[in-house]
Order: structure tokens, then sequence, then C-alpha cells
């Protein structure tokens, strides 16, 4: 029998890191019992700051079809379909559930009370230094439906 050779590389696979997010959450309940809530704001600012330093020079660059591009993108990976509604000065993104939020629910891991600081404190930290902010309009616990708004800093 000829031997095969098959080569591949991790952009031939699907996207998939659901249990990230449950390992994400167990570390936020880490913080917060023993440091408290503003330890698990810090480390979720200073993450996206680092992390999402691309982003937020293309928010800078483009305004904010860079974050309506990025967030149609992330959320088709993880499986859901975000509605937005985007003009020159604001951007609405509405999710029914946060996929991370329903895998954990639906594998029982614990869902962290400060998740939701993973979309706040995350779109703050991806605005901050440009000419736009983030406000978590809704947000539900149970599913992580949330509404989020982003808009051009009043001068």
């Amino acid at each position: 029998m000829a031997k095969q050779v098959i080569t591949r590389r991790a952009s031939d696979n699907a996207y998939l890191h659901k249990d990230f997010h449950g390992a994400l959450s167990v570390g936020l309940e880490y913080l917060e019992e023993h440091y408290g809530e503003e330890a698990v704001r810090e480390y979720l600012h200073r993450f996206a700051r680092a992390f999402y330093a691309p982003l937020t020079g293309r928010l800078q660059q483009v305004g904010l079809a860079a974050l309506e591009e990025h967030f149609a993108a992330m959320y088709r990976a993880e499986g859901a379909q975000p509605r937005t509604a985007r003009t020159a000065d604001d951007l609405f993104v509405e999710v029914d559930a946060c996929p991370a939020v329903v895998h954990m629910r639906r594998h029982n891991y614990p869902v962290s009370r400060l998740f939701y600081e993973t979309t706040r404190t995350v779109n703050e930290a991806i605005c901050e230094g440009t000419a736009f902010a983030a406000e978590l309009l809704d947000y539900d616990d149970e599913t992580g439906r949330s509404i989020q708004h982003f808009y051009r800093r009043p001068l």
C-alpha cells in the first residue's frame, strides 16, 4: 500500500473554541472571588486592549463599518446571526442568544455572574482612544441576549 501524505493547516478547520468560554467563565469567577469585581473588569480591559488592538486601529481608520464586519464574522463563526443597524454615527448589534452562554448552559458549566463584562468591558476597551464609545443597552444573564450600541462621542 502506498504511503499517503495529508497536509493540513489550522485554517483548514472550522473555527471552534466553545469550551474556551467555560474556562474563561471559571477564571472570571476565580478573579471575582479572590480579588473582587474590579479585578475582573481590569483583566478583561487589559486583554481587550492588547488582543483587539488591530480592530481598534481599523475602527479609527474606517469607523463603525470595522465593528459591524467584526461582529458579523465573529457571531457567524460562533453560529449566531446578529442583527445590525449602522449609520455614520451609530451601530446597534442585537443578538438573540450569546453562543458562549448557550453552550455553557447546555453543558452545565458555571456561568460567571460577571460574564456580561466580556461584552461590556471588552467593547468599551475596543473603543478606547477612538472617536467612538460603547454601551451595553440590554443583556439577559440566562441566554446572553444583548443589544450593544456603539456611537460617535460628542465633540
